[in-house]
């Protein structure tokens, strides 16, 4: 087996092999383009590392053949006393994970080459920097030693020299930091720093290989819903020098903007600096405008090269570059990370550009994005107090206390904070708190410094490099620049949009996005764009979509949204409130007299709410669930009225009322309740109820045809486990039907269906089909008993271990477990329509509007899924993205 690939042999289509930075560095050099020579350690590489404990054999000889090869065409050998080849060592996985696994620098520098650096150079302080920059990033990732003893060391020497820079440090001060740290790596490690170039070199792709398993790649991968079988490739390549002097630089650049998706020139570039600047914020960057007063010729160079692999790529990249001596080097280049916005909008833009087609559009925004887009924006027209202004680095609204560190973050968002993490910058160690956190405030950096990166990855609100805080993270506190002093606890607003901080909470309104669904007439070109987007999906789209609604309010909103009828209408929300009362006659009642007359109360009730929903949802059809929880849920608690009744005996008075419920509670009390007398057992054992709900149905449909509707009720009953279950039911409500048909002189058409939320029901669907008009699959309760799970219980209990052991990468219950829960719906589908062809199958439970499971649903068949209002237009856009992406795959 091949372990090791030059540049030259690969290409952009082998991420699975080179992995992302590796395949694309492939491509930009067989492209012509300007890019340091170099060679690839594959991902396979990587996973036989990490299976074995080990390198694999063969591995050191290849490397040795690469780095000759690589010796050769740079006419210098690795850690050469005189003239000295050294190499960066960088991770690249299949899918980006900014700064989540470890890079290291100038690699080959020991005490001896660091002179021939010097000489050849000419520069004695460039020389001594770069093997400070070394002895700090393999300390720190090699050889894990705290990074902060490093930081503190080079802040020490610059205190002493009476500086804030460390450009103003020179050759003997950095020379003195390179002996403190390696004093601070022999302390820490018990060796000294390794003088072998060649040990540098295996031990730092060592270190590269065993990132990928670190607690906060780990965590990126579940975020981001990345395979955890990857691995990762090594890539190791001459170095290129942008700490040369100040006709040097580094820098990063997006071909479009990353955060509002605009053309023009965007990016960061940082004179005398080596790349980690950049990205770390250590330094505020200036603009690639002003780099054009700079450089004007390495700018003009890099804007025709970005012009070049956005045209080739067909899509916008981002860039990571080097100036050596007036000299353009090309580190990277990968399709760039973007916000929800700029994805819409460069998705359109390229459509109109001709540089892709509408499908292939749509394929590039996501259901996730969709929804980040409905987030609520500050209202422009409250009061506001601003308090400081940077960049606006990835857009929303966020509101919360300010914490200082992740630790915090974390730990306030468990007890149901809402936080913002503020920092100077942001670094690898700090992603628990940023997921943790509502928004992520730094003060120092740039759009594509590692808070910006990451946040517009995860869809966080962030702005970066808001200068004019001091923030102080030991004090827990910023100050501004009118002597303002925001503490740990004080809630501040942050505009990832604007850039904007604002003190106190800012009053928030409906998106642009949400105003358009609404069906505002907008002249905003992201409205458009959605528009745009959502017509092409739409049309391509096989998977009807409905919603979940229980009132007419939600009913409406929801079509506005794009629903084509109701999906699931749960009637037990109807009982609630001053109904109450009458549910509690119903079940007190001593006699068929009694029940009959409670039912008769709630009856025209009952009938409102539908004719209303059925108005609201004219055309579309409307499914209603009968009762289905456990009516004790409709009474008090039995130990808090167990305490008032005693209370009031202890006084000497009778409260009949609740005694007599008293009685009832204790009669009707399960140990486990959800498994108990609900759902179709209901209609069974008080086959009342359900015949009332029937009638109350029918008699709507009639009152709307009456008025002209067109009402396309449909009735569904739930938790069923047996056909005769559904068959001693659905002849209950086919006879009320009949009675409302024969009085009202009227011919409805209701249809008659069941949930599929039991396993039994899922293996006998052949059986139950034979009696149902429809299936819902109805996975919230699936979802429970298959895993054996309470969900009110176990999503704080171990859930957080289970992800940490990778027994699942996201919960069952917010993307369908496809395997279990999913192959029992496939299962129930395939055999009920064996019995019966026409079968309409959908799914009601919140799965419906998760992206990854409408792709389930629309490969197994079913035809419609349903969900809430809000997650409408997101199954709307995936379930046309899962028939484009079918298509794609099979052109």
């Amino acid at each position: 087996m091949t372990w090791v690939y030059d540049f030259a042999e690969g290409s952009k289509d082998q991420k699975d092999l080179l992995g992302g930075k590796g395949a694309n560095l492939a491509e930009m050099t067989n492209l012509g383009l300007p890019v340091p020579p170099g060679f690839t350690i594959s991902t396979e590489t990587c996973r036989a590392y990490l299976a074995e404990g080990g390198e694999p054999d063969g591995l050191a000889e290849e490397v040795t053949e690469h780095l000759a090869a690589l010796e050769e065409a740079m006419g210098k050998k690795l850690g050469d006393a005189d003239d000295p080849l050294l190499v960066s060592v960088r991770s690249g996985a299949k899918f980006s994970m900014p700064g989540m696994m470890e890079t290291v620098l100038n690699v080959g520098l020991n005490d001896t080459s660091v002179g021939g650096l010097a000489a050849r150079s000419e520069d004695e302080r460039f020389a001594q920097d770069s093997y400070r920059r070394l002895l700090q990033m393999f300390g720190g990732t090699v050889l894990h030693v705290d990074s902060e003893l490093f930081s503190e060391a080079l802040d020490e020497a610059k205190r002493a020299k009476g500086t804030d820079s460390d450009l103003d440090l020179d050759a003997d001060d950095l020379r003195g930091v390179v002996e403190t740290f390696k004093a601070v790596i022999k302390e820490q490690t018990g060796r000294d720093f390794p003088q072998d170039p060649r040990e540098q070199l295996d031990l730092a792709i060592r270190a590269v290989f065993d990132s990928w398993n670190t607690d906060r790649a780990r965590l990126y991968r579940r975020q981001e819903r990345i395979p955890e079988d990857l691995g990762t490739a090594v890539n190791v390549q001459a170095m290129v020098f942008g700490n040369f002097g100040m006709d040097s630089g580094s820098g990063v650049a997006f071909t479009r903007d990353p955060a509002s998706g605009t053309q023009g020139e965007y990016g960061d570039y940082l004179q005398n600096a080596q790349g980690e600047d950049v990205v770390a914020g250590i330094r505020n960057t200036v603009s690639l405008a002003d780099m054009a007063e700079i450089d004007r010729t390495s700018h003009d160079h890099l804007m025709q090269i970005m012009r070049r692999l956005e045209r080739h790529y067909r899509d916008m990249c981002d860039i990571e570059f080097t100036v050596e001596r007036g000299k353009l080097w090309m580190l990277q280049t990968r399709v760039g990370k973007r916000t929800p916005e700029a994805a819409f909008r460069i998705a359109v833009h390229m459509v109109d550009e001709g540089l892709i087609q509408m499908d292939e559009a749509v394929l590039r925004v996501t259901g996730d994005q969709l929804a980040q887009l409905m987030f609520p924006r500050f209202d422009e027209s409250s009061e506001r107090t601003l308090l400081a202004t940077g960049m606006n680095a990835s857009p929303g609204a966020a509101v919360g206390k300010a914490v200082f560190d992740s630790d915090t973050a974390v730990e306030w968002t468990e007890r149901g904070e809402d936080v913002i993490l503020v920092r100077k910058e942001t670094n690898p160690d700090d992603l628990r708190g940023m997921v943790a956190a509502r928004g992520i405030l730094t003060s120092r950096g740039g759009k594509t410094s590692h808070a910006a990166v990451v946040a517009r990855g995860m869809g966080r609100t962030c702005v970066c490099g808001a200068e004019s805080l001091d923030v102080d993270t030991k004090a827990k506190e910023f100050r501004v620049r009118d002597g303002e002093v925001v503490r740990e606890g004080d809630v501040i607003s942050i505009d990832g949009t604007t850039g904007e901080v604002f003190a106190g909470a800012v009053p928030v309104a409906d998106s642009v996005v949400v105003r358009h669904f609404e069906g505002e007439k907008l002249d905003d070109d992201l409205a458009l764009a959605v528009s745009r987007i959502m017509a092409h999906a739409d049309g391509a789209r096989r998977l009807r979509v409905r919603t979940n609604a229980d009132t007419p309010d939600d009913a409406a909103r929801a079509r506005r949204f794009g629903a084509q009828g109701i999906g699931l209408c749960r009637t037990e929300h109807m009982f609630l409130g001053e109904r109450r009362e009458l549910v509690e006659k119903l079940i007190v009642a001593e006699d068929e007299d009694g029940v009959e007359a409670a039912l008769a109360e709630l009856l025209p009730l009952q009938r409102q709410d539908f004719t209303e929903i059925l108005e609201a949802m004219d055309g579309l059809p409307v499914t209603i669930r009968l009762l289905d929880p456990p009516l004790h849920e409709f009474l008090p608690d039995l130990t808090d009225l167990s305490v008032e009744v005693a209370l009031a005996e202890e006084r000497g008075q009778v409260d009949e009322r609740a005694a007599t419920l008293l009685t009832h509670v204790r009669r009707m009390h399960e140990q486990n309740p959800m498994l108990g007398l609900r759902g179709v057992r209901l209609g069974i054992q008080i086959p009342g109820l359900f015949r009332m709900q029937a009638r109350a149905i029918a008699e709507a449909a009639a009152d709307r045809m009456e008025v002209h509707g067109t009402p396309r009720a449909e009735i569904m009953v739930p938790l069923v486990a047996s056909v005769r279950e559904l068959q001693i039911v659905r002849s209950q409500l086919e006879r009320e039907i009949r009675e409302v048909q024969e009085s009202r002189g009227v011919k409805l058409d209701i249809a008659i269906g069941t949930m599929i939320e039991l396993p039994r029901a899922a293996f006998l669907a052949d059986r139950i089909a034979k009696s149902a008009d429809f299936f819902s699959f109805g996975t919230n309760d699936l979802t429970q008993m298959a895993w054996g799970f309470s969900r009110d219980d176990v999503e704080s209990a171990f859930f957080s271990r289970y992800f940490e052991h990778g027994i699942f990468d996201v919960s069952p219950f917010e993307s369908l477990d496809q395997l279990g829960v999913g192959g029992m719906v496939e299962m129930g589908t395939k055999k009920g329509r064996k019995t019966r062809s026409d079968l309409k199958v959908g799914v009601c439970g919140e799965h419906g509007g998760d992206p990854l499971s409408v792709h389930f649903f629309d490969r197994v068949g079913l035809d419609y899924v349903s969900c809430s209002p809000f997650r409408v237009p997101v199954a709307r856009l995936e379930a046309g993205r899962s028939v484009l992406a079918k298509r794609a795959s099979t052109s």
